[in-house]
C-alpha cells in the first residue's frame, strides 16, 4: 500500500511504525494549519475562510481515512499469516522454529491492533482541536469521527462572527464574540 513518503510494510513493525508516524504529520501539526488557514480580521477580506476551512477539513478526513484503511489492511494480513502458521503448528507441533514465529506473529497482530486504538486518539484529538479553533473556544463540541459525520464551516460573510457544523441529522451554529 502507498503512503506520503514510503510504503506501508506490514511485515516489519518498526517501518509500519515509521511510515504511520510520516502519515500522522498532517495531524500532529494542526494547530499550525488551522492558524495558517483560518484569517484574521485584517485578512478575512482576502481569503475566502469557508472555502480553505472545508479544504483543510476535507484533507485531514481523508488522511484518516487512507490511515484507518492502511492499519486495518496489515491487521487482516498478518491475521491471514497467523491463521496459517497455526495450521501448520497444528500439524506439527514439535517444531520450535515454528512455534516461535507464530509468537512472534502474534505479538505484531496485537501491536498493530492497539494502533487502531492510537490511531482513534489522534483523530479524536485533531477533530477536537478543529472544532475548538475553528469556533475561537466559544463552543466546544465533542468530536466525532470522520466517518460518522460531515463538517462544514460556514462563516457569516457579512459579520464573520458565525460557525456552522452540519452532522447526520444536526446542525450547530456557534455564534462568536465580536
Amino acid at each position: 500500500m502507498a503512503a506520503p513518503g514510503g510504503t506501508l510494510n506490514c511485515e516489519d513493525f518498526s517501518m509500519f511504525q515509521e511510515v504511520l508516524k510520516l502519515m500522522r504529520t498532517m495531524d500532529d501539526r494542526i494547530i499550525h494549519a488551522l492558524n495558517t488557514t483560518i484569517p484574521t480580521a485584517s485578512f478575512s477580506g482576502k481569503v475566502n475562510a469557508t472555502q480553505t476551512c472545508k479544504q483543510l477539513y476535507d484533507s485531514m478526513v481523508e488522511a484518516h481515512l487512507n490511515r484507518d484503511k492502511a492499519i486495518k489492511e496489515c491487521i487482516t494480513h498478518t491475521s491471514e499469516v497467523v491463521g496459517h502458521l497455526r495450521e501448520a503448528r497444528s500439524k506439527d507441533s514439535a517444531d520450535m522454529a515454528l512455534i516461535k514465529q507464530l509468537r512472534k506473529e502474534q505479538t505484531k497482530l496485537k501491536l498493530m491492533q492497539s494502533e487502531l486504538n492510537v490511531e482513534e486518539v489522534v483523530n479524536d484529538r485533531s477533530l477536537k482541536i478543529v472544532s475548538v479553533k475553528a469556533t475561537g473556544g466559544a463552543n466546544r463540541l465533542p468530536a466525532r469521527r470522520p466517518r460518522l459525520c460531515m463538517w462544514i464551516c460556514a462563516w457569516d460573510e457579512r459579520r464573520k462572527t458565525t460557525i456552522t457544523f452540519l452532522t447526520k441529522g444536526a446542525e450547530y451554529t456557534t455564534h462568536l464574540p465580536k
